[in-house]
């Protein structure tokens, strides 16, 4: 299944695309994108509800604003450096032995064709396509060998990043990653079962029509069932979180000379069986 979410930014209502492209408004369903709906096999009770309630949902009209694809998790836990020529053009003389771990804030999240905006005193508001990995139940101390089955599925993650707040001020990256707008996830949740073999997507970043980042996920140094388990043994992972797992090369920061976003930039990127993003970056302006 393919899921989205659309509507008017923190109004947004669920949506389901079908195979053969038609959009439902399945608000009627009664539910939202969420841990509980995660924790509930929402999922299979989504696709029982469609088979009897399909051809009486209204269909989405052209023209709306595709949210984030799920609401808001308790959680977005990132990977750094997961990607080896990534992690040598940041700076790193050897790859990390274990993951690098920090977390963007949940008040990032957005929509996948929403505005990036460029935060006030910003100086190096940098890009990173991303595989998100959605979280479909509760998961502590979980076996590498049985980590997919607590993945309901995945989605695109474009992992904004302003360098200077990252690395250059000091304490945590976390700050150089949250700010309003620096998360766009979506335009789809698909469902495992759909997807395959996540570690077997191409993905790839533009930049004003300029093909930056282009790779595939089997690129990864840790892969997901890995970084599944992996996680489970610091932090109980709950129905709905995000772990976002890293970007290939081909950010600003590795560019000699950097190159960092600007107002009335373009930023368009993608994944495999997951669907594309397009944001313009505009200058913060106090509201």
């Amino acid at each position: 299944m393919k899921l989205f979410r659309f509507g008017a930014f923190e109004n947004e209502k669920p949506g389901v695309e079908l195979a053969d492209g038609t959009k439902l408004d399945v608000s009627a369903f009664g539910e939202d994108y969420n841990e509980k709906f995660f924790a509930t096999d929402g999922v299979a009770r989504l696709q029982s509800w469609l088979d009897s309630n399909a051809a009486s949902a209204p269909k989405v009209e052209e023209g709306f604003r595709y949210g984030s694809c799920i609401a808001r998790p308790s959680k977005i836990v990132c990977i750094g450096m997961n990607y080896a020529k990534h992690a040598y053009e940041s700076g790193a003389t050897e790859l990390p032995k274990e993951p690098i771990i920090f977390f963007k804030s949940t008040s990032a999240l957005c929509g996948p064709f929403d505005q990036v905006v460029i935060p006030r005193n910003s100086e190096k508001t940098d890009w990173e396509v991303e595989l998100a990995v959605i979280i479909g139940k509760k998961a502590s101390y979980v076996d590498e060998a049985n980590a997919l089955d607590y993945v309901a599925g995945y989605a695109v993650h474009n992992d904004y990043s302003e360098r200077a707040f990252q690395m250059e001020r000091g304490g945590q990256w976390v700050k150089g990653k949250s700010n309003d707008t620096f998360a766009p996830l979506g335009p789809y949740f698909v469902t495992a079962d759909v997807v395959g073999n996540a570690n077997d997507l191409d993905l790839w970043l533009s930049l004003n029509g300029k093909k930056i980042q282009d790779s595939n996920t089997s690129d990864m140094i840790f892969h997901i069932p890995f970084l599944v388990s992996y996680l489970s043994q610091f932090m109980t992972l709950l129905p709905g979180d995000v772990i976002t797992t890293g970007t290939p090369a081909g950010v600003g920061l590795g560019m000699k000379p950097q190159v960092y976003l600007k107002p009335g930039d373009i930023v368009e990127l993608g994944i495999q069986k997951l669907g594309t993003q397009k944001q313009e970056a505009v200058a913060w302006k106090a509201v």
